[in-house]
């Protein structure tokens, strides 16, 4: 990493931290007596996190069939990690900037970031994996970087993001200018939180799922990486590189054919569209997953259509070019060179015949 720019960001006192709150759900978690009534006691104070955790595992991204009614009663029924990580999800995205700067579209990261956390969850829960809590939350905050790079930087990672059109040519540029990623500093400040690995190694990796070693993280930061993709679908005026991407991690990392990845990138459109307002994102115009798949697939058709009419226009134009390299401007007759490649061939041809040949000359 970049030591300079870690030792601004270490100065910078606008850096995210966790809330009081979230902290001490985390302390009361990592006993090894936990107490739940504690707990539940301690986010019932919170009115506003109390309603909000409710309303989420009411909602149909839990898809209970039984009303839950009380945040004990969650505990029970969810368990202490699902209310633990709604808790740091909620806690901490409420303290995160949200205004506008220059060169950094914090409106696209929130929903690149709510698009992500619930593609991870929908993977998760389709690959039937105990983690699917620790998933969405990772996913959710994996690109915290960008805001504290753009926090630090300010206008010069403003020109960063405006010089580039998706979210995998910004690591890149990144890494590029910055001899660092948003990835890295997103994994810092994991490791700064204490995050255990489940979260903090997804978070920092998830560009490059290769790098982690344990085959059981690889999976979770593979999950995260494609759920990147995912989000990219809805996010990137233009979708045809993500969804040919996210096709293809899908069929090599997970066996997920097109058609069953056309299917869940549907679900994670809708159950995006439902979690969004939980946390408080606005989605803005929403367009669904068969829409964004037709415009991706008119482009290419249009595309393909320009790509032929140029060939066709460009054989056209060689057509012409030579004609006028091998014939006389005024006569319309073969000119010299044209004559002289004729004469050369011809001549090749009778050797190789062992025939006789004659030139006439008027």
């Amino acid at each position: 990493m970049n030591e300079a720019l870690i030792q601004r960001i270490q100065q910078c006192p606008s850096l995210p931290s966790i809330p009081a709150i979230a902290m001490q759900i985390l302390e009361l978690a990592q006993k090894a007596d936990v107490d739940i009534a504690a707990i539940a006691r301690t986010i019932t104070k919170d009115a506003a996190l109390s309603s909000k955790i409710l309303r989420t595992v009411n909602s149909s991204f839990y898809s209970r069939s039984h009303k839950i009614s009380t945040i004990s009663h969650a505990l029970v029924i969810l368990g202490l990690q699902s209310v633990k990580t709604l808790v740091l999800g909620f806690s901490l995205v409420s303290t995160l900037p949200k205004g506008k700067t220059k060169g950094f579209a914090h409106v696209n990261y929130w929903k690149r970031s709510i698009y992500a956390a619930t593609a991870a969850r929908t993977l998760s829960g389709r690959l039937h994996l105990a983690q699917q809590e620790e998933s969405f939350l990772a996913s959710l905050l994996m690109d915290l970087g960008t805001l504290v790079l753009d926090q630090v930087l300010e206008e010069e990672y403003g020109l960063i993001c405006s010089s580039v059109t998706s979210h995998i040519e910004l690591a890149a540029a990144e890494a590029n200018i910055l001899k660092t990623t948003h990835a890295e500093v997103t994994g810092y400040l994991a490791n700064q939180w204490k995050f255990p690995p489940l979260l903090a190694t997804p978070m920092e990796f998830h560009h490059h799922p290769e790098l982690v070693e344990d085959l059981a993280l690889r999976k979770l930061t593979q999950i995260a990486s494609i759920a990147g993709r995912c989000a990219d679908v809805f996010v990137e005026e233009d979708a045809r590189n993500a969804i040919r991407d996210t096709r293809a991690a899908m069929q090599e990392n997970f066996q997920i054919n097109a058609d069953d990845c056309d299917h869940l990138l549907a679900e994670i459109g809708q159950k995006t569209r439902e979690v969004a307002p939980l946390f408080d994102i606005n989605l803005g115009t929403v367009v669904n997953y068969d829409a964004i798949l037709k415009k991706a697939n008119d482009t290419l058709v249009e595309l393909t259509l320009r790509s032929q009419q140029q060939a066709a226009n460009l054989q056209e134009q060689n057509q012409v070019l030579k004609v006028q390299a091998t014939t006389d401007e005024l006569t319309g007759l073969a000119n010299r060179a044209s004559f002289n490649q004729f004469l050369q061939q011809a001549f090749a041809e009778a050797g190789q015949a062992r025939k006789p040949l004659a030139l006439v000359m008027l």
